[in-house]
């Protein structure tokens, strides 16, 4: 690949996750009941509200999961890999291109989490005020996956290894789970 096509393919790469982390941060932000009137929260939802609104007509949400934004984040992810594939010259396969993109909506999300309880432990390290937004946002998404962690993991010398547990968790499941899948989407596709 050439130059130009390696900056295209950062811009897609950098356009797309972002579009990526507005709609999971949003499905967190339901599946968890983050507080509404957190202004961090209201942005997520006026900005990916358009978006998913005309899915939800037809994809309504099962329990607390949203299941029209999870359709957004499928088909945005779609896009960016057919982007890719063409950028590259690759004409994909369908259940390729499916497969591949279920597994980069997995890892997308493990990584989210990993940078979420890295933002979870260092906010509770220096004892960041909780005035400011993204504060309660962080401890009301990683709640859930820490809480049961918290429980069965004493802290040693004050110290809290459960956010080096559940690090630990996510980056096996992302080998054990998500790379197996990736590898098998990548022959599927080529």
């Amino acid at each position: 690949m050439g130059y130009l096509a390696n900056a295209g393919l950062l811009v897609i790469s950098f356009v797309f996750g972002a579009l990526l982390g507005l709609l999971f941060l949003r499905l967190l932000a339901e599946l968890f009941r983050a507080n509404f009137s957190n202004p961090i929260c209201q942005f997520l939802f006026r900005t990916t509200h358009p978006a998913v609104a005309p899915l939800h007509r037809f994809l309504p949400s099962v329990k607390r999961l949203n299941l029209a934004v999870l359709a957004l984040a499928l088909i945005v992810e779609l896009v960016k890999l057919l982007l890719i594939c063409a950028l590259q010259g690759i004409a994909p396969g369908l259940a390729g291109l499916l497969l591949l993109a279920v597994a980069e909506l997995i890892d997308f999300l493990l990584v989210l989490y990993i940078v979420l309880i890295i933002a979870w432990a260092l906010l509770g390290m220096f004892a960041v005020g909780a005035t400011h937004p993204l504060v309660p946002l962080v401890g009301e998404l990683t709640r859930p996956v820490m809480r049961p962690l918290q429980k069965h993991i004493p802290t040693l010398g004050g110290i809290d290894f459960s956010p080096a547990i559940a690090i630990l968790v996510i980056l096996l499941v992302r080998i054990l789970l998500v790379q197996p899948l990736f590898d098998l989407a990548t022959r599927m596709v080529q």
